[in-house]
């Protein structure tokens, strides 16, 4: 038992974060690799949404890496298979999207919701009724009568 516990806190601390990246697709230049999955990990799975194709398992995801390196070993640049992914897919494939007119809404709506809840909270505030400290005659005398009660 002494000897399972710490290799079991090796196994955990060592395996990490487990890359869906097959051994079967890793190209052999080191410097079109490191490529590959800096581009991949921009890249959005179409059958996961919020994974990007470098982590996920699908079966798409792993086209679409072959399809990456297929395009470098082919002498594309990096924004050149960005831009191919692009066209072929749309916009949805990446997991940051650029800024443009197209998406200019994307990019602004939290800071609109964040200016209209302010906005609404301080118009709220100021509608608010105010509550006056002074009491009128005819409270006064409700309140003494019911101080005398008691």
């Amino acid at each position: 038992m002494r000897r399972f516990v710490p290799a079991l806190l090796a196994t955990l601390l060592l395996c990490g974060q487990a890359f869906a990246v097959q051994p079967d697709e890793v190209m052999k230049d080191p410097a079109l690799e490191r490529r590959a999955r800096e581009i991949s990990a921009g890249l959005r799975c179409m059958v996961c949404q919020n994974q990007s194709i470098d982590d996920s398992d699908a079966q798409l995801a792993r086209d679409l890496r072959l399809l990456v390196r297929e395009r470098l070993a082919a002498g594309d640049t990096d924004q050149q298979v960005r831009d191919y992914l692009v066209q072929r897919y749309g916009e949805f494939v990446l997991l940051k999207p650029t800024f443009g007119a197209h998406t200019l809404l994307l990019w602004l709506a939290p800071f609109l919701v964040l200016v209209l809840g302010a906005g609404g909270a301080v118009w709220a505030l100021k509608r608010r009724p105010r509550a006056s400290a002074a009491l009128d005659e005819n409270e006064r005398r409700a309140l003494e009568s019911l101080l005398k009660q008691d």
